[in-house]
């Protein structure tokens, strides 16, 4: 990603209930697992599968105002980064631990989200 015509959007890490409750939801999580496991901005249209445009910018838009993640556009492209280490500052160990969670359950072929 170059710097030339790069915007981003953040707001603060919320409080824990409102971050686990931006979590909560299974298509939310998985878009927070693929970020980590990405380790830097990811295209947003690469974070989901089984759901529409409007529905993603929705699940986006609501791990964003947790202060989860942070939206990037940069030359027309939007993506989106996860704030692993101003969530860990705010949170510790909360998005390591969800993230593992996450990631094993996966492994272990459990049901995709809705």
């Amino acid at each position: 990603m170059s710097d030339s015509n790069k915007t981003v959007e953040s707001h603060p890490v919320a409080t824990v209930q409102e971050v686990l409750g931006a979590l909560h939801d299974p298509v939310r999580l998985e878009m927070v697992r693929r970020l980590s496991n990405a380790g830097g901005p990811v295209r947003c249209g690469m974070l989901y599968d089984t759901i529409n445009k409007s529905t993603a910018t929705h699940h986006l838009k609501i791990l964003r105002e947790a202060g989860v993640t942070e939206r990037i556009v940069t030359d027309g492209q939007t993506y989106a980064r996860l704030r692993t280490e101003e969530v860990e500052r705010a949170l510790p160990g909360l998005l390591a631990a969800v993230v593992g969670a996450a990631n094993r359950a996966d492994e272990s072929g459990a049901a995709p989200p809705d």
